[in-house]
């Protein structure tokens, strides 16, 4: 807000997150335009985009999320296909404003039709992915995977809380945070991705409750024995310093 103000005679781009990477934070839509009418900025002087690469996909078929609509003065929304879905390539779908499209769109004459991508060729197997998913699954069979999604990551939460481990997860989130392993060999097994001294799983709906329960297993037993080979060094220095002092009293 302060930076907005500092600023009042620029325009204003921002971006709002739907889903952080790491923590899956999501922000809140209508607290930022309530802040951009507070301090002076008029439709005409901002751009939203809402980057909803994963939880995109998911907010929909939440009750109790905020409503992200072209109702709201956003310019645009993208989403990826790769993740949610489960497209086998990495794709991304945007949705923006008919003006915007035809702002960066341009004639191409020999194929006579107008292009609005930013690269011009891209991946025509990935639409295909997207709608052959999206037809099979259809509305319900999504609401049941985003069902399963947030059922599962709450259930995982609390078994690591269950078993002492320190847990994170947002209420609009299927991102469950969790202390860094200090095993490495236990975080390449499955594959965590890390920063500083957090990792998380991201709950899909292919993770079934067997899957996590062999997951928090693994993270017991591999904390366990972090904590026994800490414990026979402690014991092993111990031996060697009072072994130490012995030779010096026996001098």
């Amino acid at each position: 807000k302060a930076r907005l103000a500092a600023n009042n005679s620029r325009p204003a781009i921002i971006n709002v997150n739907i889903g952080t990477t790491v923590k899956g934070a999501v922000d809140d839509l209508d607290r930022v335009l309530d802040i951009l009418t507070e301090t002076g900025y008029t439709e005409d002087r901002f751009y939203i985009h809402c980057d909803g690469a994963l939880f995109g996909m998911m907010m929909p078929f939440i009750k109790q999320a905020p409503m992200v609509t072209f109702r709201k003065p956003i310019g645009s929304v993208s989403v990826s296909g790769h993740k949610f879905v489960g497209a086998p390539v990495p794709c991304g779908v945007t949705i923006t404003r008919m003006r915007y499209v035809m702002a960066l769109s341009s004639d191409v004459e020999y194929l006579n039709s107008r292009d609005a991508t930013i690269m011009g060729s891209r991946n025509g197997h990935a639409p295909i992915y997207l709608w052959y998913t999206l037809t099979l699954k259809g509305y319900e069979g999504i609401r049941q995977d985003v069902e399963r999604c947030m059922r599962n990551a709450h259930i995982l939460k609390v078994m690591l809380e269950q078993c002492g481990i320190k847990t994170m997860l947002n209420d609009l989130s299927n991102t469950v945070v969790f202390e860094r392993p200090r095993e490495e060999a236990f975080v390449r097994k499955w594959q965590l991705a890390c920063e500083g001294d957090i990792a998380h799983v991201v709950v899909m709906p292919n993770i079934t409750i067997d899957k996590l329960e062999e997951f928090v297993q693994d993270y017991v037993n591999s904390r366990a024995r972090v904590s026994i080979a800490a414990a026979k060094r402690i014991a092993s220095e111990a031996r060697a310093a009072e072994a130490s002092e012995g030779s010096d009293a026996e001098c």
